[in-house]
C-alpha cells in the first residue's frame, strides 16, 4: 500500500511516505510510534524479503530545525553501519580467491611488517583482533584522519599493544584504513570505488564511502550527534601524557587524537566528511540501499542480477570468530569476519542467533538473516546516547518478525 500521512507528535508536523506490504503495515506503525515516543527527527527504514521490496518508508525532516522534508533519496552518515558494508566488500575478494584470511597482512602489503606486526594475520583485521585499535607511534594531527595516504603509513609504523589474535578492541577508525590498504594491493580499488562499482552501483544501492559527489551531497540529511554517547564524549576527555601507557580508560580518547579540532556535529556535517574514504564509519546512504545490499546478500533470487558472493562465501563470512568483551567501549561483542553476529546486549537483530550486520553509533543500522532471507535497515539523523542499537530499532524489528 502507498503511504503519504502527517502525523502530529510532540507538539511537531511529520510526514510520513513510502510504500509497505499490506502484511507488514506493524513496520509501519513502529515507524509513527518511535516519532511519537522517541526524540525522532528524520528516519527510513527498509525490509527486503526474498529479493523484494516489501517496505519502504521514510519521514520527518533532514534538519534540525525542520525546515526540510526527507524525502526517498535522503541520505544520511549510518556510522559504522560501514563497517558491515566494507566487510561484505572485503569478503568479495576473499570469496573470489583473492584474499586469504590465514595469510599474515604483509602477504599483501609488505610495508605493514614492521615493529612486529609482521604475524598479523588478514582475518584478526577483520574481527579486531589486530591489536592495533588506535595511533600511539605516530598519532598524526589533528584533522588527520581526511588524509587516507598519511593514515595508512602511520598504520604501517604502529606496534601492536599486546599480542595480536588474544584480545579483541574496537578498531573504530584503524578497521577501514586497515581493510581498504590490502584491497587497493589486491584489486587496485579502495573500498569506496569497489563498493560502487561492485555493489551499490550494480544493486541500484544509494550508499557511499567517500567520494560523494556534490549532486550526491545535495541529499545528505544534518546528523545529530548526541554528546552523552561515550564514544563521542571521549573526544574532550584529556588524553593521557605523550608515552604513558594505555588503560581500558584511555583507549576512547586515543581513537580520536586524528579528529579535527572542532565540535563533532562540525565534522560529521562538512563536505570533508562526506569526500574522503572513512571506510569504518562515514558511509552515507538511505534504509532502502543499505537493506538492498544485505537482501541481495541473503536471497536466493538475484537482485538486479546480482550475486555478491557464494553460499559458502556468506557462510564463511558470518562464521563465529570469538564472542568476549572488546577493550575500547568495554562491551560484549559477537564477532564474525567483518561484521558482527547477533548480539541483544550491544546489536540487537531479531530472533535469529544467525542474523549478521553492524550498527552505527546512535542508532542506525543494516543486517540480513541469511534464513529468513531478511535484508534490514533503519536509519535516522537525531541520534540516541544507549550504549546498543536502541529502542528505535528494536520496535522496527519486533513489528517485522511480528508477521514472520
Amino acid at each position: 500500500m502507498q503511504v503519504s500521512e502527517t502525523i502530529t507528535a510532540r507538539g511537531n508536523s511529520y510526514g510520513i511516505e513510502g510504500q509497505v506490504a499490506d502484511r507488514f503495515k506493524p513496520v509501519l506503525d513502529a515507524f509513527i510510534e518511535n516519532f511519537r515516543e522517541e526524540d525522532e527527527v528524520g528516519a527510513a527504514c527498509s525490509v527486503v524479503i526474498d529479493g523484494d521490496t516489501v517496505v519502504d518508508i521514510y519521514g520527518g525532516y533532514r534538519d534540525g530545525a525542520m525546515t526540510t522534508p526527507w524525502d526517498a533519496h535522503s541520505t544520511v552518515c549510518m556510522m559504522s553501519v560501514a563497517k558491515g558494508v566494507t566487510g561484505i566488500c572485503f569478503n568479495m575478494l576473499v570469496d573470489r580467491g583473492m584474499i586469504d584470511l590465514d595469510q599474515p597482512v604483509a602477504a599483501y602489503w609488505p610495508e605493514f611488517a614492521q615493529n612486529g606486526k609482521e604475524h598479523i594475520l588478514v582475518r584478526w583485521l577483520l574481527d579486531h583482533r589486530a591489536a592495533i585499535p588506535v595511533l600511539t607511534n605516530d598519532p598524526m594531527y589533528p584533522g588527520g584522519m581526511f588524509d587516507r595516504e598519511a593514515y595508512v603509513r602511520a598504520l604501517e609504523v604502529q606496534e601492536p599493544l599486546w599480542e595480536p589474535g588474544t584480545q579483541a578492541a574496537y578498531h573504530v577508525h584503524n578497521q577501514g584504513y586497515l581493510l581498504g590498504e590490502v584491497m587497493r594491493r589486491v584489486c587496485g580499488l579502495t573500498v569506496g570505488p569497489f563498493l560502487r562499482q561492485e555493489v551499490a552501483g550494480p544493486l541500484g544501492a544509494e550508499y557511499y564511502i567517500g567520494g560523494m559527489s556534490a549532486h550526491e551531497q545535495a541529499s545528505v540529511a544534518e546528523i545529530m550527534p548526541n554528546m552523552n554517547a561515550r564514544l563521542f564524549a571521549a573526544k574532550d576527555v584529556e588524553l593521557p601524557a605523550e608515552g604513558a601507557a594505555w588503560t581500558g580508560e584511555t583507549l576512547r580518547p586515543l581513537a580520536f587524537r586524528q579528529n579535527p579540532d572542532e565540535p563533532w556535529h562540525t565534522t560529521l556535517n562538512k563536505p570533508a566528511w562526506r569526500e574522503v574514504e572513512i571506510a569504518s564509519g562515514n558511509g552515507h546512504g538511505n534504509a532502502r540501499g543499505v537493506a538492498r545490499i544485505y537482501g541481495a546478500l541473503v536471497s536466493p533470487v538475484s537482485i538486479n542480477s546480482v550475486t555478491l558472493m557464494t553460499r559458502d562465501g556468506l557462510e564463511r563470512m558470518i562464521t563465529e570468530q570469538h564472542n568476549q568483551i572488546e577493550l575500547m567501549q568495554e562491551r560484549h561483542y559477537h564477532q564474525a569476519l567483518g561484521v558482527l553476529l547477533n548480539t541483544a546486549s550491544a546489536v540487537y537483530m531479531g530472533p535469529n542467533a544467525r542474523s549478521f550486520g553492524h550498527h552505527g553509533i546512535g542508532g542506525s543500522i543494516g543486517f540480513g538473516d541469511p534464513d529468513a532471507r531478511i535484508g534490514f535497515s533503519y536509519a535516522c539523523n537525531k541520534l540516541h546516547s544507549v550504549g546498543d542499537n536502541g529502542p528505535r530499532a528494536r520496535r522496527l524489528i519486533d513489528a517485522l518478525y511480528s508477521v514472520i
